[in-house]
């Protein structure tokens, strides 16, 4: 073998330098998160969430799911930063028309409350980006899932990006297990990260047009709970595209693990989630959760936590906005 040079030595050593400076910086914006961010200057920001997310879940029991969603869809788009709810503009237009979100992505109402809520008791202070977060937390544990300590000290996103929410970073229901991997790596979530976040499906509801494809042409599905869907969800195109279907059948307004029960017994709505379970590298994990629930909802709350590290705006970058919808 030979030897390397002193200059090559010298390269590779740079080159490792390089690397670690860059891991240190990219992790820099979420080591300024902390649980404990607003203890002085907001100590009531949780239970003003809380308050409102209770209300709102009472009314609706999907709005739990939608603002689970809401906080996905926000941090895969330029990370964690409340850039999902700008209103278009006169100089940028924003995510919210997004092929992923439009028609889709909901709770911006209920967001809207918990600010008025939160201005009251504390102006100027809690980020629109750090409610999100603290509405999604609160909406699994009221559902009957893990409740968690979130990281908090966000700020928000001045702009948002159509073009960037368009691009495929959010992978759509008819992704493959490949893209749904390289996706959420390229988020820097593990293949785990994915499969237990994918959890999340255990709640909420799903359009018509999102799972047709699947109901109707493939064949790794159970052929009565096929039959089912297709009963409100006609195979013409068109006809009945928004009616609706829990994601999951059984217990679709609770937070528990039957989601990968389902998926055991071919019963995933979507293509991207019983791809999930159909002889691939993520089978064991879906064995693993459907058996054990505490093990999914302690690597659904760690999962969550690092998710909700993704390139947060911190320090002096961004701003703390006085409506959600807009930049001050």
């Amino acid at each position: 073998m030979a030897r390397l040079s002193p200059l090559s030595s010298y390269s590779r050593a740079s080159i490792i330098v390089v690397i670690s400076l860059l891991m240190m910086f990219m992790g820099s914006s979420s080591a300024q998160l902390r649980t404990d961010y607003y203890k002085k200057t907001c100590p009531k920001v949780f239970s003003a969430v809380e308050s409102v997310v209770e209300d709102a879940i009472r009314k609706e029991k999907r709005m739990g799911a939608s603002l689970v969603r809401l906080h996905f869809h926000d941090c895969f788009v330029q990370g964690c930063d409340g850039s999902i709810l700008l209103d278009d503009t006169s100089s940028f237009t924003g995510e919210k028309t997004a092929a992923p979100n439009n028609n889709s992505v909901r709770g911006f109402n209920v967001i809207d409350n918990i600010k008025s809520k939160v201005e009251h008791v504390c102006p100027g202070v809690v980020s629109c980006a750090d409610i999100v977060a603290i509405a999604a937390r609160d909406s699994v544990a009221i559902l009957g899932g893990p409740k968690w300590d979130v990281k908090l000290g966000r700020r928000d996103s001045k702009t948002a990006s159509l073009s960037l929410a368009n691009s495929g970073v959010i992978p759509p229901p008819t992704s493959t297990l490949g893209n749904l991997v390289n996706r959420f790596g390229a988020r820097g979530l593990s293949a785990k990260d994915m499969v237990v976040l994918s959890g999340a499906h255990t709640i909420g509801q799903a359009r018509c047009t999102l799972f047709r494809d699947r109901i109707y042409n493939e064949t790794n599905i159970d052929r009565a709970f096929a039959r089912t869907r297709q009963s409100t969800c006609p195979r013409r195109s068109g006809s009945g595209d928004n009616n609706l279907a829990p994601l999951d059948l059984k217990t679709p307004t609770f937070f528990d693990n039957s989601y990968y029960k389902n998926l055991i017994h071919k019963k995933g709505l979507l293509h991207s989630d019983q791809i999930l379970y159909n002889g691939g590298s993520t089978d064991s994990l879906i064995e693993l959760y459907s058996k054990n629930p505490k093990a999914f909802s302690n690597d659904f709350v760690a999962a969550m936590i690092k998710m909700g590290d993704i390139s947060p705006l911190t320090g002096s970058n961004g701003e703390i906005r006085k409506n959600c919808r807009r930049a001050n």
